[in-house]
């Protein structure tokens, strides 16, 4: 029931998430049509909603405006679905499909798919100086998620994981790239989600911790769920960390001591969130995410 409950509340957040983002796509004339039209197929091919979901969560907590914090939420999965498309790309990791849906460069074509992703990133930003709020808060805004998108954050994770995939990571290293690669992304929704709130220091210093942990976490279990996972319930196949002798936390200390990791890092997640106030949901949501199929 508690599981269920979950799954519900995320289905809602979904719901909201994926109708603003059909909302918020830029007008195009006849001639742009096309990579519009890519841009929503990606923004709507399925996903949990997971970042949007914890911008909202963190502003909820620190005592925002739900509503007004959905622009900040939306940006945030523009920005991850943009880092989808170029993932999948052929001089990437050459991934045929997403979530059980042919990928954005089988479907339009690769010279399409990078300028959807192109559009996605460009359209992120934006969306987050646009959004209700002042000028201030929205430009904090705008410099956090841009520095967890680039060479700092997200993209430089994936330079050095590109790096590590022709040799040998210590365990150090993997986990360096899970902060940058999955974790900074994780990181910007939560924080998002104080600015979006005004929290204070202490709420961001907070907020910034369980992002690490869950984030840490969560990239665990992505790599777990590669080796023993289902293809269908993925939307994508899975062993390719094996076939492609790639390093994985998981090769490094096992199956068993790394689902235990996931269990430990999130047990420490739980105790930060009991710092806010309702965080009935997160607490049910960070526990949820240990048992995910997908």
């Amino acid at each position: 029931m508690f599981t269920v409950d979950v799954k519900k509340q995320l289905d809602e957040y979904s719901k909201k998430v994926s109708e603003n983002l059909v909302e918020l796509l830029p007008k195009a004339n006849d001639g742009q049509a096309q990579v519009v039209k890519a841009m929503k197929y990606s923004l709507m091919n399925g996903g949990k909603r997971l970042r949007p979901t914890l911008v909202l969560e963190f502003c909820k907590m620190c005592g925002g405006d739900v509503e007004k914090a959905m622009a900040y939420a939306c940006a945030v999965e523009y920005v991850h679905t943009y880092s989808l498309i170029h993932d999948d790309l052929p001089c990437m990791d050459n991934d045929d499909m997403r979530r059980g849906k042919p990928s954005c460069h089988k479907m339009f074509g690769e010279a399409i798919a990078l300028l959807a992703g192109d559009a996605l990133l460009t359209h992120a930003f934006e969306i987050c100086a646009s959004a209700d709020f002042d000028d201030e808060k929205n430009a904090t805004a705008v410099t956090l998620l841009a520095q967890n998108s680039g060479v700092a954050g997200m993209l430089g994770g994936q330079v050095i994981d590109l790096k590590f995939e022709a040799g040998n990571p210590a365990l150090t290293d993997i986990l360096s790239v899970h902060r940058l690669k999955t974790g900074a992304l994780i990181s910007a929704s939560c924080l998002l989600g104080c600015i979006a709130a005004g929290a204070d220091e202490e709420k961001f210093n907070l907020a910034s911790k369980y992002a690490y942990l869950i984030g840490t976490a969560f990239q665990i279990k992505d790599d777990l769920l590669d080796i023993y996972g289902d293809a269908e319930a993925l939307g994508k196949p899975v062993g390719s960390d094996a076939e492609n002798d790639k390093t994985t936390y998981v090769s490094l200390v096992g199956a068993k001591k790394a689902q235990q990791d996931v269990e430990t890092l999130t047990a420490s997640a739980v105790e930060i969130l009991k710092n806010f106030d309702n965080n009935e949901f997160m607490i049910a949501l960070s526990n949820y995410l240990i048992n995910r199929e997908n």
